[in-house]
C-alpha cells in the first residue's frame, strides 16, 4: 500500500508540473485557476510522500518520488508541450527509470 502512496504522489508531482507549466502559458483568470491546481497537486504529493513514509525509508522513497517526477514531467513535456526528443535524453531517462525500479527492487 505504501509503494502506492508513494506511485500516486509521483504522479501528483507530474500533475503539478504540467498545471505550472500551463500557468505560465495562460492569462488572467485561467492562470489563476491553474495556480490553484499546482498548490491543490502539490499539497497531495507531500500528503502522499508523508504516508508512504511511514514504511519505506527516506532515501529510498525520496529518490522514487523524484524519479517518478523527473521521467514524467520530461515524458509529459516531449509530448504535451513539443519539448525536444533526443537520443541522449532518451538514454538518460532510461538509465534513471531503471534506478528508480533497481531501489525498489533492494528495498525492505
Amino acid at each position: 500500500m505504501h509503494w502506492l502512496f508513494l506511485l500516486l504522489a509521483g504522479l501528483a508531482e507530474v500533475t503539478f508540473a504540467f498545471c505550472l507549466n500551463k500557468a505560465k502559458l495562460s492569462a488572467g483568470n485561467e492562470s489563476v485557476g491553474w495556480y490553484v491546481a499546482f498548490a491543490g497537486f502539490s499539497a497531495l504529493s507531500f500528503y502522499l510522500l508523508n504516508l508512504s513514509l511511514s514504511q519505506l525509508p527516506l532515501g529510498t522513497a525520496y529518490a522514487v518520488w523524484t524519479g517518478i517526477g523527473a521521467v514524467g514531467t520530461a515524458l509529459l513535456g516531449m509530448v504535451v508541450f513539443g519539448d525536444p526528443l533526443t537520443g541522449p535524453r532518451l538514454f538518460f531517462l532510461t538509465t534513471l527509470t531503471g534506478s528508480v525500479l533497481g531501489l525498489k527492487l533492494v528495498s525492505v
